[in-house]
């Protein structure tokens, strides 16, 4: 094989995984995974959840219909992305269109398999996810409030899926993921502020447009307020143990957050923002390790009895 051709294959793949996400599909893994451990199922050793086949197949579900929602949503926004994502696009065009429409729908024909391999009601939501998924790339995210709430509502889904899957009810639970629904909300407004340029040539209604940069920061700024509420709630769990210098931590950065989208307005300091929430996120996936499980574990026995 020559190195042209070399360079084209390691081409093709970098264009592949710019256009699934690559990154978000492995964070992605990992928070179900830790969730599954540490949140839903603490009563169960981690060799039973790791090697549970039915979550397996749920995970593996939501890796092919997220994947083919990042295809799908990548299908309506190219000439937006032009504009924002100028590098991305251009890798991104390494795979012709129609082998990521064909891509598109292997995935989520997988996803449907997938679910079917646990349960007809499992398969039923992966297929209401897809068609969920396909509504908001092509007609909701182009209208202020209903592309805005159901970003975040898509983002967090895949947990719900788990979370059902273990029928852990539990009050933890509901708290974080307020408190998680609120910084991806924060996230996705600022990501608005970010691409508010693209969504203007294309005729893209996104809250940021519909309301200008001033509203959509006081917007951003009371949910950043907001997140007090659930964090102040997780501390009075014992539970939480260790994990709670996360939330210490988070404090600090969403303070910081706010206070620096006050003032910004250039791309570079909203796509610094921006990135600041992943990372946030993404360190309070690996932090869940932190969770006293035993106590969890505790106070649903006790519930039970």
């Amino acid at each position: 094989m020559t190195s042209f051709k070399v360079k084209r294959i390691t081409y093709k793949i970098l264009s592949l995984l710019s256009v699934i996400r690559g990154y978000n599909i492995l964070v992605l893994i990992a928070a179900q995974y830790l969730a599954s451990i540490f949140i839903f199922s603490p009563e169960k050793s981690i060799r039973h959840v790791i090697f549970d086949w039915h979550l397996l197949y749920i995970v593996l579900a939501s890796i092919c219909v997220v994947a083919a929602g990042y295809i799908i949503n990548n299908f309506y926004d190219i000439k937006v992305d032009r504009i924002n994502r100028p590098l991305k696009t251009g890798l991104d065009t390494y795979v012709k269109q129609s082998t990521r429409l064909k891509l598109y729908f292997i995935l989520n024909f997988l996803g449907f398999i997938f679910g079917t391999l646990i349960s007809w009601r499992a398969a039923l939501f992966f297929s209401v996810y897809i068609f969920a998924i396909w509504f908001y790339s092509h007609k909701l995210k182009k209208h202020p409030l209903t592309g805005l709430i159901s970003a975040t509502v898509l983002t967090i889904l895949p947990f719900f899926a788990v979370f059902v899957y273990f029928g852990n009810f539990s009050k933890i639970i509901f708290v974080h993921a307020v408190f998680l629904f609120l910084v991806i909300m924060v996230r996705e407004l600022i990501k608005d502020l970010e691409n508010i340029k693209g969504a203007l040539a294309n005729n893209y209604t996104t809250f940021s447009v519909a309301y200008g940069e001033l509203k959509t920061k006081k917007l951003s700024i009371f949910l950043l307020i907001l997140t007090l509420f659930p964090v102040s709630v997780l501390f009075r769990y014992p539970s939480l143990s260790y994990m709670r210098y996360y939330f210490y931590f988070a404090m600090v950065i969403l303070i910081f957050v706010g206070s620096y989208l006050w003032n910004a307005k250039t791309k570079n300091q909203y796509r610094i923002l921006h990135n600041i929430l992943k990372l946030l996120l993404l360190i309070g996936v690996f932090c869940l390790v932190f969770i006293d499980t035993s106590l969890i574990v505790e106070k649903v026995i006790d519930s039970l009895n």
